[in-house]
């Protein structure tokens, strides 16, 4: 209870709680006999910020203290962040198992996000992958063709006024992964 933050509601009926101090109650049950394999589905769903980063320290802690944590979740971000071993299931089928690092080097593209004034080449508009309204997000497949693209905006005469250059991430990986299965 202390771990979660829960001391103060130990005497107040559940149906009292919040929607956020209700899943507090129900992953501390789940851990009150200390078992060697967790599982939490969506446990950050449709809480506050502030128990979202309590949650994730406190199974952070339970994962280093030996417990195997096993997360569902449509949040990637977090299980990028969090899990070391990642499975996509597609239909119920398993379509990739492999550690968080090998999954994100098999997309093989990077994505370069560029403020322009001026148009965006024609030759360059096959590549856009979305974006802001000021903003123009080109994929790319190698380092090389970010030089082309840099080149072909001086050719047009378009000024860049603010660029960056992203790397994929595990949603990235998991619309790949899902494309290909």
């Amino acid at each position: 209870m202390h771990n979660l933050d829960l001391t103060s509601k130990a005497d107040v009926n559940m149906r009292a709680l919040s929607g956020g101090m209700k899943r507090r109650v129900l992953v501390a049950q789940a851990l009150v006999h200390k078992p060697p394999v967790i599982v939490l589905d969506e446990p950050t769903a449709g809480v506050d910020v502030e128990l979202r980063q309590a949650l994730w320290r406190f199974i952070r802690r339970l994962n280093q203290d030996g417990h195997t944590i096993v997360l569902t979740t449509h949040y990637l971000e977090e299980a990028e962040r969090c899990c070391a071993r990642i499975a996509m299931l597609k239909q119920g089928r398993l379509v990739a198992l492999d550690s968080t690092a090998n999954l994100l080097k098999r997309v093989h593209h990077l994505f370069l996000r560029v403020r322009l004034r001026g148009e965006l080449p024609g030759e360059l508009r096959p590549l856009e992958h979305g974006g802001a309204e000021d903003a123009h997000v080109l994929r790319l497949k190698t380092y090389d063709d970010v030089e082309h693209a840099l080149a072909a905006i001086r050719r047009s005469g378009g000024q860049i006024e603010e660029m960056e250059l992203v790397q994929p991430d595990l949603e990235d990986a998991f619309v790949d992964v899902m494309r290909r299965s």
